[in-house]
């Protein structure tokens, strides 16, 4: 289940089909100067959104969840096969091979962090993907009144058996909190699911979520979902 779409307006270098094996796939021998790009999405969340590695893990109904940002190299076959699950191609139109996957993974990674494309663990096993993000920095900023340090976040349900049953809702609080935690500067958690969507709205208003306004975005019309810091414990 897409409960929102991929970060717009992003954009990484060009990837082709036969650079994917290379660059994602198997590690290659690099010189020294040179980074592995395993270790970019911890480079990269160190600063813009206050470091999503060290957050830890909040208790669910579920059990208990954490996330940790992307590695390619270890994590791209599994996101490809979410990715062409056609619940989720649905909303987030990556389906194809592990090189589509990959150009979307690296237009975040080979930014200056302000997305972060997470697992999501229930009790230490991946089923989710996520994409934790700075709105007031994003294009999305242009369609509402943004403020500083508001904390967008995109979601999908990786395993068909785990939609259906309440499980976003869960989740989405869990990660709303993490953020609300762990980000101090951040007053609001912001989300914009597809208005057609209708189970990711009821998951994003179930979880403490409040639709704000409905916004025309260029690729679909979306309910603006924000969650508060001063609602917190009252929503």
């Amino acid at each position: 289940m897409r409960l929102t779409d991929t970060a717009a307006g992003l954009a990484g270098p060009r990837f082709d089909a036969a650079d994917a094996v290379d660059a994602f796939g198997a590690r290659r021998h690099t010189h020294a100067h040179r980074l592995n790009v395993d270790l970019l999405p911890l480079l990269a969340e160190a600063d813009l959104l206050d470091s999503p590695a060290t957050w830890g893990s909040v208790t669910t109904r579920a059990g208990a969840f954490r996330l940790e940002p992307v590695r390619p190299g270890r994590d791209l076959e599994l996101l490809t096969a979410w990715m062409n699950d056609p619940e989720v191609a649905a909303y987030w139109e990556l389906a194809g091979p592990a090189a589509v996957t990959a150009a979307h993974l690296r237009s975040q990674l080979d930014g200056d962090g302000r997305s972060i494309p997470c697992l999501g663990l229930l009790d230490g096993t991946p089923m989710s993907y996520w994409e934790i993000y700075r709105a007031d920095l994003d294009p999305i900023s242009r369609h509402y009144p943004a403020r500083p340090h508001d904390t967008g976040i995109h979601l999908l349900i990786g395993d068909g058996t785990n939609r259906g049953r309440g499980l976003g809702t869960a989740l989405l609080r869990a990660v709303a909190d993490l953020v609300l935690g762990n980000r101090p500067r951040c007053t609001r958690v912001v989300a914009e699911p597809d208005i057609r969507n209708t189970p990711s709205v009821s998951a994003f208003l179930s979880s403490g979520f409040r639709c704000h306004a409905e916004i025309d975005l260029p690729e679909k019309r979306a309910a603006l979902m924000v969650r508060e810091r001063v609602l917190r414990n009252l929503l």
